[in-house]
């Protein structure tokens, strides 16, 4: 398995960044974080990485909005987004924006390097279709992530009261029951 020799690492989690950059550095990857999106940008433009690790959430800014930007500045770069509320949807959305691959948090640095070998081919396909409310959060990032991540207009479209879905979006993608 083979890591980026220079991976960018994108996370607002600062102590998420500290244990992944201690164990990037042993496996001998050359390694800059950043917490937030002007940062990121400034930072691939100045760090030149060959591997991007690009959280979904980070903060008031969203992940999958960086993916274009990221793409023109270094299109070599592989671009691996990672997110603790991961969702079919999401992963295809970011396949399309043009990420590289699609990782679920919590991983490995096992799963880290095997997301870098080889684009993803999206989630497969569940064995049974998911829950009508894990569609309607799904359905709700969707329109999020559509809307450039302004709750207001996202509100607007799914015709909802703006707080009501702040309060919905705040809350962790719905479980499918085994």
């Amino acid at each position: 398995m083979s890591l980026p020799a220079r991976l960018l690492v994108i996370d607002d989690d600062a102590a998420f960044c500290r244990i992944l950059v201690r164990h990037l550095q042993r496996a001998g990857v050359d390694t800059h974080v950043a917490h937030n999106a002007s940062d990121a940008l400034a930072a691939a433009a100045t760090f030149a990485p060959d591997g991007v690790l690009l959280d979904l959430k980070l903060g008031a800014d969203n992940g999958l909005l960086l993916i274009q930007s990221l793409r023109e500045m270094r299109p070599q770069a592989r671009i691996v987004l990672a997110t603790g509320y991961a969702s079919i949807a999401t992963a295809v959305d970011a396949m399309r924006r043009g990420a590289w691959n699609y990782l679920p948090k919590p991983f490995d640095i096992d799963a880290l390097a095997r997301a870098y070998e080889q684009p993803s081919d999206v989630a497969p396909a569940p064995a049974e279709p998911p829950s009508l409310r894990r569609q309607g959060w799904e359905h709700m990032q969707r329109v999020l992530a559509e809307c450039g991540g302004n709750v207001s207009a996202a509100a607007r479209v799914l015709g909802v009261d703006r707080r009501t879905l702040q309060r919905r979006l705040a809350k962790k993608p719905v479980r499918e029951r085994a």
